[in-house]
């Protein structure tokens, strides 16, 4: 137990220190330290000016489009068409993060749960890697303390699987752990599944502390809502909220059935983004908010399409700059 309660603490310790440095990040940026992913084959290296879109895109009638090119798209930051600078179409790995909410509510759902989560990795990349946040008023990393990531199945059920149902939601607290693992995983593209039964009535840690680092970390976030009509905590517009902000999308399915078929959708979504590059033509770093929107047409002037990225990010923020208009790229 004494292990158990220090092994927490230092969890504890982990997500304030990720917070605390997330939310200053102005020592780095005041040095002019560019902030690189890791290098491999499909990463993309990114300096404080770059801003790079993971997007969805749909007809009129839902359907997933393939084939378009950078010509088909127009990109704005608050407002102003951005030039892009690179533009691709392909199927790329991923780092994946599955929160499951492991409540008490979540009894009668947790094999329909877990097969769908397995159904989301079976339908993924090979060279994904991915990891188990469970939750109910205690968050836990369920993968073995020495396999942060995996793509084996079996090892993904058996973290799926190892917790009891029973208790309440922190869902926000669950949320910002996975936040934080993700930024250890290898891929250049981050992605959080949530799958939750109710609102959040446990965590330490509020909306707008999540709202935060979703605005500073490009991480998609898809929700999953398995609401009871008559659940009280229910609150499905954090999870619109959520999923809208960082350029996933919100479910709600109506029977459980319904949980396996979307999960394979959201898999195969995934694996068909288009990544748009851009440098955006304003360079204050101010931190402040700029909101991005994204329009494609089939053909020129022809029908609009549809499309889902993140909303906007904030920008980097440079106290030590004597003008904050400065391009400060390395």
């Amino acid at each position: 137990m004494k292990k158990l309660m220090q092994r927490r603490a230092g969890q504890e310790l982990c997500l304030f220190s990720f917070i605390f440095l997330i939310i200053l990040p102005c020592v780095a940026l005041s040095q002019g330290v560019p902030q690189p992913n890791q290098v491999g084959p499909y990463a993309i290296r990114t300096n404080v000016d770059l801003v790079v879109l993971r997007a969805t895109v749909r007809d009129h009638k839902g359907a997933p489009v393939s084939g378009l090119s950078k010509e088909n798209f127009q990109v704005y930051e608050d407002k102003v068409l951005q030039q892009i600078e690179s533009f691709s179409h392909e199927d790329i790995p991923v780092t994946v993060g599955l929160v499951i909410d492991n409540s008490g509510s979540m009894g009668p759902k947790r094999s329909n749960v877990i097969a769908a989560a397995l159904a989301f990795a079976r339908s993924s990349n090979p060279e994904d890697q991915m990891f188990v946040v469970n939750f109910n008023e205690h968050v836990s990393l369920s993968l073995p303390q020495n396999t942060p990531f995996t793509s084996n199945a079996a090892q993904l059920e058996t973290a799926l699987s190892r917790n009891v149902v029973t208790g309440m939601t922190a869902l926000y607290d669950a949320i910002l752990v996975g936040l934080e693992h993700l930024q250890k995983g290898k891929w250049d593209k981050k992605v959080l599944i949530v799958i939750s039964d109710g609102g959040d009535n446990a965590s330490k840690h509020n909306l707008a502390q999540v709202m935060s680092m979703v605005n500073q970390l490009n991480v998609a976030i898809y929700t999953m809502g398995i609401f009871d009509e008559n659940d009280e905590d229910r609150n499905p517009h954090v999870l619109k909220q959520l999923s809208a902000a960082s350029g996933g999308e919100a479910y709600f399915p109506q029977t459980l059935k319904d949980i396996l078929p979307i999960c394979e959708q959201i898999a195969h979504d995934i694996r068909s983004q288009y990544t748009i590059t851009y440098v955006p033509t304003n360079k204050k770093q101010d931190g402040a908010y700029r909101a991005i929107n994204v329009k494609a047409r089939e053909t020129p002037g022809g029908r609009r399409l549809s499309v889902i990225t993140r909303a906007g990010y904030s920008a980097p923020l440079n106290l030590h700059s004597s003008d904050s208009g400065q391009d400060n790229r390395p």
